[in-house]
């Protein structure tokens, strides 16, 4: 949900729904809201894992925040691809194509953050 309101904000408030031009590439809106929102998310999201979510893992910390970036970047492509089809191939809205991208990502995101990143020992 923060990431969500994180979203929001940044294509609505911050880059006014109009192109972000750096000078050498120019970021679509909803590109550039999903890549200001997914910066200010990792952190908190590496935390409420490591803390809150998985705390049984046993891993040590650095490990588990290598993984964790991997699963965060691979998910940030799957994010980036999936915003791409539907906003600027399907031409559906931008809120509503990050929700339903949201919703396929945090499936993908809990069985790679379970069975790797914060891996729990059975038995």
């Amino acid at each position: 949900m923060f990431g969500l309101f994180t979203y929001y904000i940044g294509y609505h408030y911050i880059f006014n729904k109009q192109v972000f031009d750096i000078g050498f590439f120019a970021f679509k809106p909803h590109m550039a809201a999903l890549f200001s929102s997914s910066a200010i998310t990792f952190v908190i999201g590496f935390l409420l894992n490591k803390y809150v979510v998985f705390t049984e893992s046993y891993l040590r910390g650095r490990i588990q925040l290598f993984r964790y970036f991997l699963s965060f970047a691979s998910n940030l492509v799957i994010n980036y691809f999936l915003l791409k089809l539907l906003v600027e191939m399907l031409k559906w809205n931008a809120m509503l194509s990050q929700v339903i991208t949201i919703c396929i990502v945090i499936g993908i995101s809990y069985l790679t953050q379970r069975h790797y990143t914060f891996k729990i020992k059975k038995g």
